[in-house]
């Protein structure tokens, strides 16, 4: 027996929610939605504009927040215009403070996530992490300060900083000593280290059970121990993000390879999901598997990043796509490991340790061929004890103290330095 078969009535969509994420290298706009839509986008000029039109869809109060989620301080997005500009066709217009190369993508659910719409505007012309290092060398007031100093004391022996003569930093009191790097001569510029704060923007990380976020805590660690570092008279750090956007782990190993980065320390904090685990881990690259099943697990665990933050795979750079697929070299590999161990046996003076050796996993931030890399798992934010010890500014200043402790050591005992051009 046949029945008529009755066409369903097409429903439009709904915008769960929405998101912005200002840095200075991009804005990322997120409409995340309960299914997937088709948009198109143009952009015009005098003055300067986006439009995105997004079919089967209509207005309600989730998208409307977005208006009011513009922050006046966006390097890009002065304001957001939105209306139903046909039936089931929803129009953007974003008024732009200045010209972008933008991209426009879709998302599959993942996580906690559903179907996402992302909008990433990104300047015509994009930031070189060298460049911006380089103008951060030349802005650094203790740069200034300590050339000051060097004239007024011609003949006192004295330190190389950036290619200045410059006297040696005293130390607060308060401070714990930290031994000092003797930089080798034949060196035109300071000790480099790429710190890397794990996850960022649409990529919370770990979650713990206070509602601690990873990416915020691994940054605030980062950001700690890049200031002692400057503060060294021959060491300078780099920050491959240095706010709450999301960074692509192929691109954060391309920045550290551009600043030619002579360690790359990728910092995180790790969840399981029994609370009871605790303690610091440190991890080098592998090239014939991981050294155990809880290692594997964190890489892959890890290596979706790119899923969670949101990645435009067909935009990506083809030499980023091939840093990843290349093998580290043997060398590399070990001196990840030595500098590893000796980061987590400074660690372990002031935390539990959850591994007493460094392992080794494929870790897909981990694979510049020519750079040594460890990636640090502070603690357990999944740890209710631990999530309030990754939130004490007291703790955080332990870690970064510890860490920079292990990398002088590394240094001291003679590691090889990047390549100066």
């Amino acid at each position: 027996m046949l029945l008529p078969v009755v066409p369903r009535l097409a429903q439009a969509s709904s915008i769960v929610a929405v998101r912005t994420w200002p840095a200075d290298e991009y804005t990322r706009i997120t409409l995340e939605m309960d299914s997937e839509l088709k948009a198109e986008h143009f952009t015009l000029e005098n003055p300067h504009r986006m439009v995105v039109d997004i079919e089967g869809l209509t207005i309600n109060s989730a998208l409307n927040e977005l208006v009011s989620k513009v922050q006046s301080n966006d390097p890009y997005i002065a304001a957001v215009r939105i209306g139903q500009n046909r039936p089931n066709v929803v129009r953007l217009v974003l008024d732009l403070k200045q010209p972008i190369a933008p991209q426009l993508f879709t998302l599959k659910p993942i996580g906690e996530y559903k179907y996402r719409l992302v909008v990433d505007l990104y300047p015509r012309v994009a930031p070189d992490p060298l460049m911006a290092l380089q103008k951060a060398g030349d802005d650094d007031p203790l740069a200034e300060v300590l050339a000051n100093l060097a004239q007024s004391q011609p003949n006192a022996p004295v330190p190389t900083v950036r290619g200045q003569e410059a006297p040696k930093i005293t130390k607060r009191p308060s401070a714990p000593p930290v031994p000092e790097v003797h930089q080798r001569p034949g060196i035109n510029r300071p000790i480099l280290i790429a710190l890397d704060p794990g996850h960022g923007g649409e990529d919370p990380g770990a979650i713990g059970p206070s509602g601690s976020k990873e990416k915020t805590v691994v940054l605030q660690i980062a950001q700690r121990l890049k200031r002692l570092i400057d503060a060294q008279p021959n060491m300078r750090a780099y920050l491959t993000r240095d706010g709450d956007f999301f960074v692509p782990l192929g691109v954060r190993v391309q920045k550290a390879r551009r600043v030619k980065a002579d360690l790359f320390i990728s910092i995180h904090a790790d969840a399981f999901v029994k609370p009871s685990a605790r303690g610091s881990s440190v991890y080098a690259l592998s090239q014939n598997g991981a050294t155990s099943t809880a290692a594997r697990w964190l890489a892959n665990k890890e290596n979706q990043a790119d899923l969670m933050g949101g990645i435009n795979i067909s935009a990506q750079n083809k030499q980023v796509a091939q840093v990843l697929l290349d093998l580290s070299t043997a060398a590399q590999i070990n001196d990840s490991v030595r500098v590893g161990s000796g980061i987590l046996g400074e660690i372990g003076k002031i935390n539990h340790l959850h591994k007493r050796q460094v392992e080794r996993a494929g870790f897909a931030v981990l694979k510049a061929p020519d750079i040594p890399s460890i990636l640090v798992e502070t603690a357990f934010i999944s740890n209710p004890n631990e999530e309030k010890l990754l939130n004490s500014p007291s703790h955080q200043d332990k870690l970064a103290r510890a860490m920079l402790t292990g990398i002088q050591d590394y240094f001291n005992s003679g590691a090889a330095l990047a390549q100066r051009s």
